[in-house]
């Protein structure tokens, strides 16, 4: 299977420079737990999370009110393309200890897959699997 059929295509994205309280807004705005952060010219430059936020944000030494998103976003990011193989970024997303992934496609933002749209595609097979199971086995 590949990223292309689980990701999710509606990014919810900030500039460098949004206020962080304005990032904090958007998320609950939209109600996620991350934005994908994006410079001038609409291109990746990190990850966002709530819990950014807080470890960095609000419990650092400097006033929440003065930072923006470019103070504190994960800069340990990483794209994939559509068409990359789901076990491919699982492996990937473990290697780097990382929980979401913006898809890229000539540069342009497409998508993210994050650890739930994972989860939720594997106990999808899982299901389907128990499904053959219970098939061999009536009760």
């Amino acid at each position: 299977m590949l990223v292309k059929e689980i990701a999710q295509t509606d990014v919810i994205t900030v500039d460098v420079e949004t206020p962080l309280l304005e990032v904090a807004r958007t998320m609950r705005t939209e109600r996620v737990g991350s934005v994908v952060v994006v410079d001038g010219k609409g291109v990746v430059a990190g990850v966002l999370t709530d819990r950014d936020i807080v470890i960095y944000g609000v419990a650092g030494n400097r006033d929440v009110g003065d930072l923006v998103a470019n103070d504190i976003f994960s800069t340990n990011v990483f794209s994939v393309p559509p068409d990359a193989g789901v076990t491919e970024v699982v492996d990937m997303m473990h290697d780097e200890g990382v929980r979401r992934v913006p898809v890229v496609s000539d540069g342009d933002l497409v998508g993210i897959v994050t650890l739930d749209d994972l989860l939720c595609h594997i106990s999808r097979q899982l299901e389907e699997l128990a499904d053959v199971v219970r098939g061999e086995f009536p009760r």
